[in-house]
């Protein structure tokens, strides 16, 4: 049975700029590298950036939702290290007490990820 996601892969097209921004911009540190691929840690799950293999690999990848406590404070300090956000942080959802709260962005490579929080109201 499956238990947990252990890694996610995100396709890249120029290795050195996409390891910079996620370990300088996003502040991810960085496990190691190969030629082709880096390996980031982000509490307890691996990010893994490659060089796709082949073209039918070469597409943007599936979002990542990295959770934090306060997305108004993560989203200003990333925006001041030139990290695009198309619009502001917004609620998304309410369920009882409950806020789930996004804001999306975009990564060296064009690949779309998000913020997300979820605060007790």
């Amino acid at each position: 049975m499956i238990k947990k996601i252990g890694q996610i892969g995100v396709p890249v097209r120029d290795l050195e700029r996409a390891a910079n921004f996620y370990k300088e911009k996003l502040g991810l540190p960085m496990l190691f590298s190969t030629k082709t691929m880096a390996f980031f840690k982000c509490e307890g799950l691996r990010i893994m950036l490659s060089l796709p293999e082949r073209e039918e690999f070469a597409h943007a990848s599936s979002v990542i939702y990295f959770q934090v406590e306060d997305i108004q404070e993560v989203y200003l300090a990333l925006k001041g290290k030139g990290v695009f956000f198309p619009v502001e942080p917004h609620l998304v959802a309410k369920m009882e007490q409950t806020e789930t709260w996004m804001a999306f962005f975009k990564d060296s490579e064009e690949n779309t990820h998000a913020l997300m929080s979820e605060v007790e109201v």
